[in-house]
């Protein structure tokens, strides 16, 4: 039986939570599988991420305002087996995403229970953020659709009294305006510092200092569209975004990043050879051979930490040189 290790989705409604996880399931062959390892999702998983790839593709054809697919309703783990091409896999990635909904006020409070519990279970933590809300106007609509204070608070309510390392991956998604070159990815970087300032200052308090790894990875999680304008209607903004040619299709760049960063942080784990609790390492010794090890070794080199990318705090929880 492949250890479990649970990784939580979190993100309001309409940010591309449920995008990012297929762009990154999707570009994961022509990168990271290179190394000779294979991602397998169970049956549920499979249907649902190749009916989102489908209709990630047609947004190239069709934009929708927002520039994205509609929404989970429920919800969702997605479960992957994790390992060597064509051997029994000893590792299993189940990440859990909700709908975005479940962070409204007018959520019933048990959606809320629903999101803190996923955090206190699982060993990463996924956050996307919509990036043109994040840049465009000064981040005028940044807090109404990332909703930074209420995360901030999701984790002060949950990294407590912490004994064991956990990792938070800051994804900003739909960044291909703000990845053109050097000085745009750095300011959107600086951006995601300024605007999460609360979050990163929690995570650098002296009781979670030891424990938390935060990383930034921009995502552009179509590739070939370029956000346009925004148009506010009754007070309510509608992006647009536009293709960057006649014939541009679905080609996102950097969806494999926060896959990269949490298999070298799994990997560090691994290599600690403690008892985390969640990860049981004699249980996943007999199924990790040098082999395997040095595949991810390989994949962990290709996190990038320029153009927008970093590691802000943790690394020694990402070192397995």
């Amino acid at each position: 039986m492949p250890q479990e290790l649970k990784i939580a989705m979190l993100g309001p409604t309409g940010v591309g939570k449920t995008s990012l996880l297929t762009a990154m399931y999707e570009q994961f062959e022509n990168t990271i599988g290179k190394a000779n390892l294979q991602l397998t999702p169970d049956l549920e998983s499979s249907a649902i991420l190749q009916e989102r790839l489908g209709e990630l593709k047609s947004l190239t054809d069709n934009f929708e305002p927002k520039g994205g697919i509609e929404g989970t309703e429920n919800p969702q783990s997605f479960i992957f087996a994790f390992g060597k091409k064509g051997v029994k896999p000893s590792v299993q990635l189940h990440f859990q995403d909700f709908p975005g909904k479940y962070l409204d006020k007018k959520s019933p409070l048990e959606n809320k229970k629903f999101v803190e519990e996923l955090l206190h279970e699982c060993v990463a933590v996924l956050i996307a953020i919509d990036a043109p809300a994040l840049m465009e106007d000064d981040g005028k609509w940044h807090d109404a659709i990332n909703r930074p204070q209420q995360i901030t608070n999701f984790f002060q309510r949950t990294y407590q009294d912490m004994n064991s390392p956990r990792l938070v991956i800051l994804a900003p998604v739909r960044c291909e305006k703000y990845l053109q070159d050097l000085t745009s990815a750095n300011a959107l970087l600086k951006s995601v510092k300024d605007k999460y300032a609360k979050l990163l200052d929690l995570f650098s308090s002296d009781a979670l200092l030891p424990w938390v790894v935060s990383v930034v990875t921009p995502v552009q999680t179509i590739g070939t569209v370029i956000f346009k304008d925004i148009r506010e209607i009754d007070g309510t903004p509608h992006f647009y975004f536009r293709k960057t040619g006649h014939d541009a299709e679905y080609s996102p760049k950097d969806s494999e990043q926060p896959l990269r960063y949490l298999l070298r942080f799994v990997l560090k784990l691994h290599l600690d050879q403690k008892n985390w609790g969640f990860f049981n390492p004699i249980r996943v010794w007999l199924g990790w051979d040098e082999h395997l090890k040095e595949a991810i070794r390989q994949t962990a080199s290709g996190c990038k930490s320029t153009w927008g990318f970093t590691v802000i705090q943790g690394e020694k929880w990402l070192n397995i040189k």
